[in-house]
């Protein structure tokens, strides 16, 4: 079925499957799974992702998620870690490792990781964690130095990458500010197996349900998916997907979406993390973020996308907070002023990351009046 949306439907339709159209609660594990994968490389950033997609949402629940074993944390495509649910690890891996490993091989080569210190590593590793243990990423990378396998450089990252893409770790529970690696095997106790066409079908599905309407390109892009892959999955899915045509573009979205309410309601204000998929989960950007602000979300281009605020699905400016024992205080930046119903949004978006952090919030409003 093919139909026509500007680009404000386009946006409360993506803003719904993400979860950030005026939110139910669900379970932590509930959202991971419906965005598939949640960008993760800046862990708080990913607990509060998942904190703002549920309301009510506590971080001490997004960290039990963790604690139980239903979300774990790996590098499951674009080389990039990720949050996703335990069980969905093992087949994503399966799709998105082969093109990583190909485009990172010369930086293995430079830095000397051939297969055997891989396999000696891996032995390592496995001796290390059996029976349920669990390590710091220093003490792990101590255990190879002990063992005569250097880390200087980049190889222990390296070494602890190819270790998770091989599904040998993944990041599990929390320790202290960060999470122990264990063993994969051991610590996802019902993963879930697909065959290779199953797989891709499921991706496509799964994608769409939590960042459609969405290109191929955009599929693409968030993946690494090869098109010839990605065609392969809608063909797969294809009796469970929808297309809209707009100004020559074509989205795809499941069929099962429903069709957010196009009644007038106060605009929707939100204060993203950094690095959140309403933004990065999409290859053109554009509609979320005009090309002219763009350098004021990663400055200087150094990769480090900063928290957003979010007017109707449109970023509008950035954040920051400081805390202390008792509180936080929210400062937003927008880049141009904020109305007065917008700062009363934001002023309810800080309160409610307050509340998922467990402290008291109040924002410092000197920059944001319209």
């Amino acid at each position: 079925m093919t139909t026509g949306r500007d680009d404000q439907q386009v946006l409360r339709a993506r803003l719904a499957a993400q979860l950030l159209a005026g939110a139910d609660h669900r379970s932590p594990t509930g959202v991971v799974s419906r965005l598939l994968a949640v960008q993760a490389q800046d862990l708080a950033s990913s607990l509060w992702a998942v904190g703002v997609r549920s309301s009510g949402t506590t971080m001490d629940e997004v960290l039990a998620a963790l604690e139980d074993g239903s979300i774990v944390r790996s590098w499951p495509m674009r080389g990039t870690l990720h949050l996703v649910a335990a069980e969905d690890l093992g087949w994503l891996l399966g799709l998105g490792v082969p093109r990583v490993r190909s485009t990172i091989a010369a930086r293995h080569r430079q830095l000397e990781l051939d297969a055997e210190t891989f396999s000696r590593s891996r032995a390592l590793t496995e001796g290390l964690l059996s029976g349920h243990r669990r390590v710091t990423r220093d003490e792990l990378l101590t255990a190879h130095t002990d063992a005569g396998i250097p880390i200087d450089g980049q190889r222990g990252s390296h070494l602890i990458m190819e270790l998770a893409m091989s599904g040998v770790v993944c990041w599990g529970p929390p320790a202290g500010r960060q999470q122990a690696l264990v063993l994969t095997e051991e610590w996802i106790r019902a993963p879930r197996v697909l065959e290779a066409d199953e797989a891709l079908g499921e991706f496509v599905v799964r994608y769409l349900t939590g960042h459609g309407p969405s290109t191929i390109a955009d599929l693409t892009w968030w993946s690494k998916l090869t098109v010839a892959q990605a065609k392969r999955g809608v063909d797969v899915a294809a009796g469970r997907l929808v297309s809209d045509s707009s100004d020559g573009v074509t989205r795809w979205s499941t069929a099962e979406s429903i069709e957010p309410s196009a009644a007038p309601r106060p605009p929707r204000v939100l204060a993203l993390p950094g690095f959140d998929e309403l933004l990065l989960g999409y290859r053109d950007r554009e509609l979320t973020l005009p090309a002219a602000f763009a350098d004021r979300i990663v400055p200087g281009a150094n990769g480090i996308f900063l928290p957003m605020i979010a007017v109707d699905g449109r970023v509008v400016g950035t954040w920051r907070r400081r805390t202390s024992a008792t509180g936080v205080v929210v400062t937003p930046t927008p880049f141009q002023p904020l109305s007065q119903r917008v700062q009363a949004g934001f002023r309810r978006a800080a309160g409610e990351y307050g509340r998922f952090l467990g402290l008291s919030a109040s924002v410092d409003e000197g920059t944001s009046a319209a």
